[in-house]
């Protein structure tokens, strides 16, 4: 039976064994074909952006996750949820109090189903105020210290993570020059739009050199205090338990002297695309030292928790001259997973990791 959406990976003729030809045996029987994949043992509904489909359901990803029993079926965002289906998991990204409210309820009277990820949770990391007040509160290294593990979690982190000081203005930008020095924000500033909709204007970024030119940005928006990095940064991408960290290319450093000579407020490029990466550049090795591993895997941890996500990135960086402190500059919900090497292996697994974790509770009931 064909499910409503099933996106086609190959058509295999019934008496197809993969060359083409009927095969008989010495016994001048017909042999069966071999099956090209198991039988669908996990349906996954998807309500994506067109974009989004794009760059996630890649070819590649579809194959795979058919090879191990993984079928990927569109949601009609325009019907019922309980009419579609059965799921045994959705994944969606869509904006809107509607299509939050529709998941929501499904959620609610399908608990067998996985809802990847719940709304209330997405949105709270749709707000560049919100997303990093987890973070903020982490404190790792004293929160692990009062664990069982303590000391020897503290000989392995061997670093510690924040953010950056900000503040968040709504209204009035004229207010923003006196209000950042009433605060005592060091420049330059990193000024991003408050809200992230998933639209080109909400990855729109400005650096602000001087206070007077700060009048000069539109509200509602946040400025964030500009940490020297090498020009580095460390992409997160979290994935449930899995875990792959990633280096692209970032802003340059701004020495004191040059903050002196310039004025004005700058756009710049979106830093972290595929296209920036610098692995395998020949990089500082003090720049290109990746986090430790158990920092990160405490660090995914603990924000699996806080956040209730499970599909989500951190942009991390190393402030320059140091070797142990990290800010947390951008926290994203169902990245461009896409642009992470072998994302499609790290993304079936994932899926059917969820499917076990099910299976096993029903075990234990």
């Amino acid at each position: 039976m064909r499910l409503n959406g099933e996106i086609s990976i190959a058509n295999v003729d019934d008496d197809d064994d993969g060359d083409g030809e009927r095969k008989e045996n010495e016994l001048g029987l017909i042999r069966s074909p071999t099956p090209t994949a198991p039988p669908t043992r996990l349906v996954v509904g998807y309500a994506l952006t067109s974009k989004k489909r794009q760059s996630f359901l890649q070819p590649k990803l579809l194959a795979l996750a058919r090879s191990k029993g993984i079928l990927f079926i569109a949601v009609d965002v325009k019907q019922p949820l309980s009419d579609q289906g059965p799921f045994d998991v959705v994944l969606h990204k869509l904006a809107g109090k509607e299509w939050s409210q529709m998941i929501e309820d499904y959620g609610q009277k399908n608990p067998n189903v996985t809802v990847l990820d719940p709304p209330d949770a997405i949105e709270h990391v749709n707000n560049r105020q919100s997303m990093l007040e987890d973070v903020a509160d982490l404190n790792l290294p004293d929160y692990y210290g009062n664990s069982v593990i303590g000391f020897w979690a503290l000989k392995l982190l061997i670093g510690r993570v924040t953010v950056p000081r900000q503040l968040v203005f709504t209204t009035d930008p004229s207010s923003i020059p006196h209000e950042v020095t009433k605060e005592g924000l060091k420049l330059p500033l990193v000024a991003k739009p408050l809200v992230v909709d998933g639209s080109a204007k909400s990855h729109e970024l400005f650096l602000a050199y001087d206070k007077v030119s700060l009048a000069k940005l539109e509200p509602p928006l946040v400025l964030q205090e500009f940490v020297n990095h090498g020009g580095v940064l460390f992409k997160v991408y979290i994935i449930g338990e899995f875990i792959k960290v990633v280096r692209r290319f970032s802003l340059p450093d701004v020495c004191k002297r040059e903050l002196s000579k310039i004025a004005g407020v700058f756009p710049f490029p979106r830093v972290s695309c595929a296209s920036a990466s610098a692995d395998g550049a020949d990089l500082d090795p003090k720049v290109a030292e990746l986090p430790p591993s158990p920092l990160l895997e405490m660090l995914a941890r603990e924000l699996r928790l806080r956040l209730g996500l499970q599909l989500f990135n951190v942009d991390i960086i190393r402030e320059y001259g140091t070797r142990d402190l990290y800010y947390i500059i951008d926290i994203n919900y169902f990245p461009g997973y896409g642009k992470m090497p072998d994302y499609e292996h790290t993304f079936t697994e994932f899926l059917l990791s969820l499917e076990q974790s099910k299976y096993e509770k029903v075990l234990v009931a």
